[in-house]
């Protein structure tokens, strides 16, 4: 099964210039959307972790997933202003604009060691946010997980700079 299949690319979205890949379809479809999780599990299976880290809002669809497959706990990185206690926050660029992620303080055991997960790498920054709020908070970062890494981006040579080793399913 080529999961690329099930990620077609929508020109100029969220603005000109923007190729945003479409997870509506691998999700509609319960055979690539398990294939998926599968494959992400298989690369989770490289990093020494006990949580997982979805981020807002399509890496919540994943990282539960992935959470559920692997017997992991899972947190929420959350866009601001949407959780209910004391929160930390960082924020970062998108190659469209800018952003901040937030985590609860009080979700994560002292001394979890999290797996990053998201959709999509494409510039980096905001799986580096989430690694420096995931550190801002105590945790260590093991890496991070996406099912596809944009090429062409650079993302993967900027979260090596980090010290963040990424994995993806799939590069288009």
């Amino acid at each position: 099964m080529n999961l690329l299949d099930y990620l077609p690319g929508v020109p100029n979205f969220p603005k000109p210039g923007i190729l945003f890949r479409d997870i509506s379809p691998l999700l509609a479809n319960p055979a690539a959307f398990r294939e998926a999780i599968l494959q992400m599990e298989a690369l989770a299976q490289q990093f020494d972790y006990s949580h997982i880290l979805g981020i807002e809002s399509r890496g919540f669809i994943f990282g539960s997933a992935l959470a559920h497959q692997a017997h992991k706990g899972l947190a929420l990185a959350r866009k601001p202003n949407k959780l209910p206690l004391a929160s930390h926050r960082e924020s970062y660029g998108l190659e469209y604009g800018a952003d901040s992620l937030e985590i609860q303080q009080s979700t994560l055991p002292a001394g979890a060691r999290v797996l990053i997960v998201d959709d999509v790498l494409a510039t980096g920054g905001t799986i580096i946010a989430a690694s420096q709020l995931l550190k801002k908070a105590g945790y260590e970062v093991v890496g991070a997980i996406t099912l596809l890494k944009i090429d062409g981006l650079d993302g993967d040579n900027l979260l090596s700079k980090k010290g963040i080793l990424n994995k993806a399913v799939l590069t288009a």
